[in-house]
C-alpha cells in the first residue's frame, strides 16, 4: 500500500459513515404507514449500499417496472430527506483516522453514488463539509461508478495524482471504479455487504475487516 498517498477517497454509505440507522428507520416507518410490520434491522442494513431502489425491493418487493414502485420510491426518499442525519454517524474510529490524514497533510474526499440532494445536508450535519478536499456525487458527472469519471474529478479537485491515490469502498463497483481510475483500492468488509465472503473476489489491493484495520493500512499514527 502507498506509504504517503496523494489523496484518500472514500465511498460514503457503509464506508465512511453509518447511514443504515436512518435508512432502517425510514423504510420501517413507510411499511407501518402501509399497514405492514417493521422488518428486522439486519434484513435492511445489508442492502443499504445498493440505494433506494434496493430499499423498495427489500421493503415491498417492488421493482422499477411495477405500478406502485414510483409512489413508494418517492415516499421513501421524502421521509429520508426530512431526517437524513437523525441517527447517522461516522463509523467508530473514523474521526481520528480522518484527523490523522489531515495532520499528515493528506487530502481526503468523498466519491458517492448518493445524490447531492441527500449528501450535502448530511455532510453539513456531521460537520464534514469544511474538512473534505472533494465531494463528488452523481449529479456532478456523466457516468456513475464503476466508471472512473467521478474518482478522477475528485482527484483533480483535491490536486492529487490518481496513480498515487487510494479509494476505499464497501461495494464491488467501488473497487472496479478505483481500478479503472488507476488508483490503489481498499475494500471494507465492515460495510453493507450482502455476502461478506464475496469481498475476497473483488480484486481489491487490500481488505479491511474493521475501521482499525483500515487505519493500519493507511498508516494511522495515534
Amino acid at each position: 500500500m502507498i506509504e504517503t498517498p496523494s489523496t484518500v477517497l472514500f465511498d460514503l454509505d457503509g464506508t465512511l459513515i453509518d447511514t443504515a440507522p436512518d435508512f432502517i428507520r425510514c423504510l420501517n416507518a413507510l411499511r407501518v404507514q402501509r399497514g405492514l410490520d417493521a422488518l428486522p434491522p439486519e434484513q435492511i442494513r445489508r442492502s443499504v449500499s445498493n440505494g433506494a431502489r434496493a430499499m423498495i425491493r427489500v421493503g415491498f418487493g417492488l421493482e422499477p417496472e411495477d405500478a406502485d414502485y414510483l409512489e413508494h420510491h418517492s415516499a421513501f426518499l421524502d421521509l429520508y430527506e426530512a431526517g437524513v442525519a437523525e441517527e447517522t454517524r461516522l463509523f467508530p474510529g473514523m474521526n481520528p483516522l480522518l484527523a490523522d490524514l489531515e495532520a499528515r497533510g493528506i487530502p481526503w474526499g468523498i466519491v458517492t453514488n448518493k445524490p447531492e440532494r441527500f449528501t450535502a445536508p448530511l455532510l453539513e450535519a456531521l460537520d464534514l463539509t469544511r474538512r473534505c478536499a472533494a465531494v463528488v456525487c452523481p449529479d456532478h458527472v456523466e457516468q456513475r461508478k464503476p466508471h472512473p469519471e467521478s474518482l478522477l474529478l475528485a482527484c483533480n479537485l483535491a490536486g492529487a495524482d490518481p496513480a498515487m491515490g487510494i479509494y476505499v469502498g464497501d461495494h464491488e463497483r467501488d473497487i472496479q471504479a478505483g481500478r479503472n481510475a488507476g488508483m490503489a483500492t481498499i475494500a471494507v468488509r465492515y460495510g453493507y455487504i450482502e455476502q461478506p465472503g464475496t469481498v475476497d473476489l473483488w480484486q481489491a489491493d487490500r481488505i479491511a475487516d474493521t475501521v482499525n484495520d483500515l487505519a493500519k493500512l493507511l498508516n494511522y499514527r495515534p
